[in-house]
């Protein structure tokens, strides 16, 4: 019943995060979402002066402690760890026995590689899960970025490319905001998650 339970939760969370990113290719519903949110956020801009790309390193370092929570507290990471071990091991085996053409020991692999198999894909399911909980936060803050990104005039610099608009081309398609954005979510993240000890999914 458990596993049914854990399966059925991971589905359900995959189906949620597949809708939130589809919800991304609604316009009207990025500019209600964005509107709605501009109410908390755009304060923050107008009345105290924070400059938009460190409201963005605000919101990026938000989302990541939110996630590496969400992570922390979700995903057995002990489990998976022994879990990527012992297939790793069963690998090795299994190569050893087909290149030894031992049958005998093969089909005895065989046998267990199913249960093998199935820790492998209830670990994945297990990753599903915090996935739909992190999009409920980070998708409405993305759409906020991108209600609010033609409104504001700020500037940033780059290596190599120099003083660029938040708004413009600064990495191939990729315009300056997304890059400053992932740049901050990546190398916070990984400071909060080292602080947390949580390994890498």
């Amino acid at each position: 019943m458990a596993k049914k339970s854990g399966a059925f939760g991971g589905y359900f969370a995959l189906i949620l995060a597949m809708a939130l990113m589809f919800s991304y290719s609604i316009p009207w519903l990025r500019e209600a979402v964005g509107s709605a949110i501009d109410k908390i956020f755009g304060p923050l801009l107008t009345q105290f002066g924070i400059p938009f790309f460190i409201l963005i390193v605000i919101l990026s370092t938000l989302t990541g402690l939110y996630s590496s929570l969400i992570q922390k507290y979700t995903i057995d990471y002990e489990k998976m760890q022994r879990t990527q071990a012992q297939m790793k091991e069963f690998q090795k085996e299994f190569r050893e026995a087909q290149l030894g053409g031992d049958e005998k020991r093969i089909k005895k692999m065989q046998a267990k590689q199913s249960a093998m198999m199935q820790d492998q894909l209830e670990m994945s399911q297990a990753q599903f899960k915090p996935m739909a909980y992190i999009l409920v936060v980070s998708v409405p803050i993305f759409f906020w970025l991108l209600y609010r990104l033609p409104l504001t005039p700020d500037h940033l610099v780059f290596p190599f490319i120099g003083s660029t608009a938040l708004t413009a081309s600064a990495f191939g398609p990729f315009p300056a905001w997304i890059l400053w954005y992932m740049t901050c979510s990546l190398t916070i993240s990984q400071v909060i998650r080292k602080s947390l000890n949580i390994g890498g999914l």
